[in-house]
């Protein structure tokens, strides 16, 4: 009988320790513990080591605080012109709030998801098939701001939404296709117009320029050629000029020298002492030189009027000269 005590009293020991023990909570990081007391909210555990009453209290919700990723399904929309596509979403967002995420909605996922989808369906409802497709920016604002004021209640925080992908109908898709296949054969043309526009341009400015250079080359030969004409007489007239001015000074010269030797034959000739027939004689060699000339007139000297009296002269002289060589044979 009193081992089966001890028994008990060891059993209930052990329950006891393990019911303490499991009182013992340790919160990961980046989560919160939602626990009860009684079935009602009693407090929300966070990151750390912490104890609740067995059996008292529960650990009701583990709420993870980590930014999530939700990637829905595509949703049916229409646009404002009619056309019906297919819109896929992704919607990032944060648990702030722990205890209003348990007890805030039922679902929170689903409820997002078709919060998403109406909002979506009401912003694109608004917007034309281009503007759908050009607006992705705008739309996803939108739906994040609507998300985030609807979500607040619920303790989640939407960071932002993104439109993962728009589907328009196959026949939109062709419709599509052919135009930008019409705008890029377009754009294709403008770009070659453009292209031999600026060819054109080019070739006319490169034959414009070359104009212009030739037409200052040849300028430029026509004013060498002039400044080379010019020099050319300028030379040339110098050239006679310094010719004349070496003629005229020969001639100067030339006469200096021949006054300077019939001064010369004249200083000589007065130291001499000629006689009135060897002045006579001169004189007649004298006129005999003029008169072979080409003088058209001949003045004769005063001195030498009469011809009897020239002829005598020159026999006397002629006489007077013989006798000394006559006597010097002798």
């Amino acid at each position: 009988m009193g081992e089966i005590l001890s028994f008990i009293l060891v059993a209930l020991i052990v329950v006891v320790l393990i019911i303490i023990i499991s009182g013992i909570k340790f919160v990961p990081q980046a989560q919160v513990y939602i626990v009860e007391r009684f079935g009602a909210f009693s407090k929300a555990l966070s990151t750390g080591p912490h104890y609740v009453i067995p059996i008292i209290d529960k650990v009701a919700k583990k709420v993870s605080i980590k930014e999530q990723v939700a990637d829905f399904k595509p949703q049916p929309v229409i646009t404002k012109d009619n056309v019906t596509m297919q819109i896929d979403t992704v919607v990032f967002f944060q648990i702030t709030d722990a205890k209003l995420y348990t007890y805030g909605v039922e679902r929170p996922l689903s409820a997002i998801e078709n919060l998403t989808a109406t909002t979506l369906r009401n912003i694109i409802g608004e917007l034309e098939l281009d503007a759908t497709l050009s607006s992705r920016d705008v739309i996803n604002t939108k739906i994040t701001s609507l998300l985030d004021v609807a979500t607040d209640p619920w303790g989640i925080k939407v960071n932002r939404v993104e439109l993962k992908n728009i589907l328009p109908p196959r026949e939109i898709q062709d419709a599509m296709e052919r135009q930008m296949k019409a705008e890029r054969e377009r754009r294709e043309k403008i770009l070659q117009a453009e292209g031999e526009k600026k060819s054109q341009i080019l070739v006319a400015e490169g034959e414009k320029e070359s104009k212009i250079l030739r037409a200052e080359a040849e300028k430029q030969a026509a004013i060498l050629k002039a400044e080379a004409e010019k020099q050319a007489l300028i030379l040339h007239s110098d050239a006679v000029k310094q010719q004349k001015i070496l003629e005229a000074q020969g001639e100067a010269e030339s006469i200096e020298l021949v006054q300077g030797a019939l001064a010369e034959s004249l200083v000589k000739l007065n130291e001499s002492n000629p006689s009135e027939s060897v002045i006579a004689l001169k004189s007649l060699e004298a006129f005999g030189k003029a008169a072979d000339g080409k003088a058209t007139k001949i003045i004769i000297p005063s001195e030498i009027q009469g011809l009897a009296g020239l002829v005598t002269s020159v026999k006397e002289v002629a006489a007077n000269n013989a006798l000394p060589i006559n006597q010097n044979k002798q």
